[in-house]
């Protein structure tokens, strides 16, 4: 990683010869990489925050070497930080993209989001009741399958620091777009609303994993070393107050038309699903129907085998593979094709959950047989390797989700019936008859049985709904040996606790 402090009244530029950014292979962490014998590693005496701007250093490099076309030293710049972020990176709409996308890419390749092992889809599928591991035990998932997380784990730390990587990018180009003199209004309405909205998802899925947790809005490493917990509810608030200022500044078309970076309405998909969890229902309600009445948008699919398409018209947000004719993550990692299953397949209590005639069974999961036992991996991305054209990107927000946040605010404010529309459409385009649930308790235990068939594998569903509906430990202790309910919380990373003592107290049973 790259870490950008203040000497006197000189900036200095260094290069950390290790990357919070594991697997990112960008343009801008390649040129970094060449300039590494020239650099000088200072971050490890340096509190954790202050070495977390990757995103502004690898641009600014990447300028400075399309200007002078070579780097040979560490670079000595004497502007202030706020101008050395205007004139290097956002007085152009190029470079000022590229931020942003290099974000995106952050979040593909590392983190809470990642479609590869390291992301939660994976993570949390083990750790709760939705996969069952079968891998070699040096495996990092492992330790997720067994439910036994130490404040001393290395991918848990790995998730801290790569969320808080790319929440400090996120605020460096809230901070460059705000001082760029050239930048048109209209382009830095865009790329602020983005950057709120980036921040906003990756504090809410730290909430759900870990707790409390400080919400960072600066790039001032003073202040972020020694930040302290925010309570989830707190989190909530300002998550939601970032998502409304987004919807303001982002337009209601996309700017590409893969649908790869967000608008109004992914904004508005966020805050859906962040009042639902908070429990305010009617805000809930209608931030989910803001975005499924746009049908000219988000028109209907029937057919489950499009859903998670490169082009399906159910996508609200989805991220873009690597290199041209890549595919998903999560394709190269959930799918296998004989023999035991080399990392984890679908827990046969998932797969016992579809009801008979449910399509989904057949188009989003696969068997694979050695002759003598089976196993199903999830098949909703059908490709694991490269295609002549990329064909499926990873999908963030889809509209099955929001009709079921629906269905639950309405269900949860007394809305049964309006409720039972949204769960009945769900059902219906699975191949299934309406629900035959009738009370409230029944609707909601309907509901909740659907989000687990309709959401398996996509970035821990299942394991944050059995915690919403307060069921987590009778249902994962039937089936988790080494469950405990202090598990429904990560650890706080033990090294960030020891750089700063203002993250205590440590989460109960670590």
């Amino acid at each position: 990683m790259q870490v950008l402090i203040q000497n006197s009244n000189r900036q200095v530029i260094y290069h950390h010869c290790v990357s919070l950014v594991q697997g990112s292979k960008s343009p801008f962490n390649l040129n970094l990489m060449k300039m590494k014998k020239y650099s000088k590693n200072i971050c490890s005496g340096l509190p954790i925050h202050a070495c977390r701007n990757s995103l502004f250093l690898s641009l600014y490099v990447l300028v400075l070497v399309l200007l002078l076309h070579s780097c040979d030293s560490f670079v000595e710049v004497d502007l202030p930080s706020d101008q050395l972020i205007a004139n290097g990176v956002f007085e152009e709409k190029s470079t000022a993209t590229a931020a942003m996308t290099e974000v995106y890419a952050k979040i593909r390749g590392a983190g809470l989001l990642t479609g590869s092992a390291d992301g939660l889809s994976v993570a949390l599928g083990n750790y709760s009741d939705e996969l069952d591991f079968y891998g070699e035990s040096y495996l990092s998932t492992l330790s997720y399958y067994n439910n036994s997380l130490t404040a001393a784990n290395i991918d848990v730390k790995s998730l801290w620091d790569s969320s808080y990587n790319q929440i400090y990018s996120v605020n460096a180009i809230i901070e460059g777009v705000e001082h760029s003199k050239t930048l048109p209004q209209e382009y830095k309405d865009q790329l602020k609303g983005e950057a709120l909205f980036v921040r906003s998802l990756i504090h809410f899925y730290l909430a759900n994993v870990f707790g409390g947790v400080p919400y960072v809005s600066t790039t001032d490493y003073k202040t972020n070393s020694n930040v302290a917990r925010n309570a989830v509810a707190d989190v909530y608030a300002k998550a939601k107050a970032d998502l409304e200022t987004a919807i303001l500044l982002l337009p209601e078309n996309y700017v590409v038309a893969d649908r790869t970076r967000p608008n109004k309405y992914t904004a508005q998909a966020l805050l859906a699903r962040v009042a639902l969890y908070e429990g305010s229902w009617d805000e809930a309600s209608n931030a989910a129907s803001a975005v499924l009445n746009n049908t000219e948008l988000y028109a209907f699919e029937s057919d489950l085998s499009k859903i998670f398409l490169n082009s399906s018209t159910t996508t609200v947000w989805q991220l873009s593979p690597e290199n041209a004719g890549g595919n998903t993550y999560e394709g190269a990692t959930f799918i296998f094709t004989g023999g035991t299953p080399p990392l984890s397949a679908i827990s046969m209590g998932l797969m016992s959950g579809f009801e008979p005639g449910d399509l989904r069974k057949a188009a989003w999961t696969k068997a694979v047989t050695n002759g003598s036992q089976t196993w199903y991996h999830p098949y909703k991305y059908k490709q694991k390797e490269n295609t002549s054209t990329s064909m499926e990107f990873s999908i963030i927000f889809r509209t099955g989700e929001l009709y079921l946040i629906r269905a639950e605010a309405r269900a949860r404010a007394g809305d049964l019936i309006g409720a039972k529309e949204d769960l009945n459409i769900i059902r219906n385009t699975a191949g299934l008859v309406d629900t035959n649930a009738i009370s409230q308790d029944e609707i909601l235990q309907a509901i909740l049985r659907e989000r687990r068939i309709e959401l398996f594998t996509e970035f821990g569903h299942r394991f944050f709904d059995l915690k919403r509906f307060g069921v987590i430990d009778p249902v994962l202790s039937a089936v988790k040996p080494g469950w405990d309910s202090n598990d429904a919380l990560f650890p706080i990373p033990e090294t960030e606790i020891g750089l700063n003592p203002n993250l205590e107290p440590q989460n109960p049973g670590y």
